[in-house]
């Protein structure tokens, strides 16, 4: 497949965690004269020792103002940890570290939330704060939790995924609070903006970070009602998740390690899918949905942008 030169249309990106940063990353870096909206998965927000955390905004933030930690993309680089080390000393839970540079987000944060500014402007102030020109939308401003249901009972996303370190095997899961959250402020617009180039479904996990911005009343159906291509792009390497716990969780489920599996969780949301070259050739996707293969590792930023502009180009072979 070749790339299509860069042109102009808006594009909107659903994300979440290090790979959906990756991708928002690629995309901020392609050269394209167009307009990028990121909207983010909340499902992981949680309050912990009396401050509000959003690790998925905070994980883009850090990644498009150049503050990620490189080794591990998420985080900040040349973080220090004496806070945590003095909370500690007085008996402070020890499994969610806060960095002493990651607090000056959750404190302003939780400041803001209690003087009733949304989550939707506290996020875009922090944003322009540090000169960064896409615009980052969280999926909804009303508390919205991920519960993963597991043969160890019903875990907070947190609890799953940092204090248990995804070790109990998922039987379902859930969101809490989705029948009475709205989108946020533009979400909606944006996703159904006539001017959109593309829709792209960045490969964060599908289950744990997709499916929750999708749970938001009203943001799946805009999904299916836009104008411009729905491109999901593939989190399976080979049939196998780069980093996280896609794959054991699709193993859990009894889903099958491929992207077809992963086209028929999305069902009719998505257009098409750029699936990773190394994934087996023979796997087809669901019948109405446009598959293309590309080398979506993503470790540079070389690399990043190309897998972004290989999305683009396959939803421009769909217009």
């Amino acid at each position: 497949m070749t790339e299509s030169p860069g042109q102009g249309g808006k594009v909107v990106i659903l994300t979440g965690g290090v790979g959906g940063a990756k991708l928002a990353l690629g995309m901020a870096h392609a050269g394209l004269d167009a307009e990028i909206t990121a909207i983010v998965n909340t499902g992981d927000d949680f309050e912990h020792m009396g401050l509000r955390i959003s690790p998925d905004i905070d994980t883009l933030l850090y990644t498009l103002s150049g503050k990620a930690n490189a080794a591990q993309g998420w985080g900040r680089e040349g973080e220090t940890w004496s806070f945590m080390d003095a909370a500690k000393s007085l008996g402070a839970p020890d499994w969610f570290n806060l960095g002493d540079g990651d607090l000056a987000l959750h404190v302003l944060r939780t400041q803001a939330l209690r003087d009733d500014r949304s989550l939707s402007d506290i996020t875009r102030r922090f944003a322009q704060s540090w000169g960064i020109t896409m615009r980052v939308l969280p999926m909804t401003d009303q508390p919205l939790a991920t519960i993963v249901h597991t043969d160890e009972g019903d875990l907070p996303f947190q609890s799953y995924f940092v204090e248990e370190r995804c070790a109990p095997i998922v039987r379902d899961i859930s969101f809490m609070g989705e029948a009475d959250a709205k989108p946020a402020k533009n979400v909606v617009a944006a996703i159904t903006d006539p001017d959109n180039r593309a829709v792209i479904i960045a490969p964060s996990n599908p289950f744990l970070s997709i499916a929750p911005i999708l749970s938001v009343p009203g943001i799946a159906d805009a999904l299916r009602q836009t104008d411009a291509p729905v491109v999901a792009v593939s989190p399976l390497v080979g049939g196998q998740a780069v980093k996280g716990p896609t794959s054991k969780i699709m193993t859990e489920l009894g889903l099958a390690h491929d992207a077809c599996a992963v086209a028929e969780f999305y069902g009719d949301i998505i257009d098409a899918m750029l699936v990773d070259e190394r994934d087996d050739p023979s796997i087809a996707l669901p019948e109405g949905i446009v598959v293309c293969h590309a080398d979506t590792l993503m470790h540079s930023l070389a690399d990043k942008v190309r897998v972004a502009k290989a999305a683009l180009a396959l939803a421009d072979t769909m217009r």
